[in-house]
């Protein structure tokens, strides 16, 4: 029995108070529902910025009347220090992932990125540090990698940044090591690269490629790629990220305080080889799907060009063990995107 299946058996008698910012969004929503699914309870803030009420329906009717007994929703903004100090009472442990995603969002307006990446962060740090939480897991990004050519990526050693957003991201990770070193705090930062799953969302100017993807494809619009479609990156299924999430909030290796983790399948794909295999699981699950070529046009300021995670320090350190490449991924994706996203 590896690490996590000892954990989720651990949760079977074992409950705690977790609070899960961006709870309505794509990852705090995945997050919510498997702990409320696991007989945890979870305190939920969320400002419908970019995360919906019907990802929060869904969680809940999900897991059924008695477990969502488990789970308090709180609409505020982590941008309010006094929001912030309040969820924070009678809390066991913190995942934070309230953001303002998107690198083209960051360079377009960082003033607004910076209030909820810089200012919402350090308001959930010193919250939790003031209710005596010991235990803080928080969202970073492999933005933080900047122009470093090194494949793969290594915890260790990062580039020249190459946006707001991966500044942005790289001073949560300052000031939580820090938080660590002042006031003994437990923080982990966890590096995602490039998530997708259910309840990924595929509208608005800044929607993540994946679901951007299926979605027009659904509706036989035209798809872009950025570039020559030779980009790569490190595609990572939600299940991943939940089980990092969980093992980095449970782990008793103090060794992992204070530093921060890729998470990620440890794979490389490029947008092109990307675009082939949603077209071709597509065709396989919806008949009558016709492919059609993706139109390219010039790449995106701030973008790096090859993005592939070295795994090996969560390994040693949570015992992270990826249960999804990205074509195992897809496939239990697939069929959620079509349900969600064919009309």
């Amino acid at each position: 029995m590896n690490a996590f299946s000892q954990l989720l058996e651990q949760f079977k008698i074992d409950q705690k108070t977790w609070l899960v910012t961006g709870n309505a969004g794509f990852i705090g929503s995945n997050l919510t529902e498997f702990l409320l699914a696991h007989n945890q309870k979870v305190v939920g803030l969320d400002n419908f910025s970019t995360g919906y009420q019907h990802n929060i329906d869904d969680v809940l009717a999900s897991v059924g009347a008695q477990a969502a007994k488990n789970f308090t929703f709180h609409e505020g903004d982590i941008a309010d220090l006094a929001s912030c100090k309040t969820l924070c009472q009678g809390v066991d442990i913190v995942l934070h992932q309230a953001a303002l995603g998107s690198v083209p969002r960051s360079i377009e307006d960082p003033i607004a990125s910076n209030r909820s990446n810089v200012t919402g962060f350090l308001n959930m740090l010193t919250a939790t540090k003031d209710a005596g939480i010991k235990r803080f897991i928080y969202a970073s990004s492999s933005s933080v990698y900047g122009d470093s050519q090194e494949l793969p990526k290594v915890e260790q050693r990062t580039g020249k940044l190459l946006s707001p957003y991966a500044a942005m991201k790289m001073t949560n990770e300052l000031y939580a090591g820090v938080f660590k070193r002042t006031y003994a705090m437990e923080t982990i930062g966890l590096r995602y690269f490039n998530v997708f799953g259910r309840r990924q969302d595929p509208n608005g100017a800044y929607a993540a490629v994946i679901p951007k993807w299926v979605g027009s494809l659904l509706k036989n619009e035209a798809v872009f790629i950025n570039g020559d479609g030779e980009t790569s990156r490190d595609f990572t299924y939600i299940d991943n990220v939940i089980q990092m999430n969980l093992l980095a909030g449970t782990t008793k290796n103090g060794q992992a305080f204070g530093e921060a983790f890729n998470v990620a399948a440890g794979g490389r794909n490029t947008l092109n080889e990307l675009y082939a295999l949603i077209n071709k699981e597509l065709k396989t699950h919806r008949p009558g799907f016709q492919q059609q070529p993706a139109i390219y046009r010039d790449c995106r300021a701030g973008d790096i060009r090859h993005s592939n995670a070295d795994i090996s320090k969560a390994q040693k350190h949570v015992k992270y063990s990826p249960t999804h490449d990205i074509y195992q991924g897809m496939a239990e994706a697939i069929e959620w995107y079509i349900e969600r996203y064919a009309n």
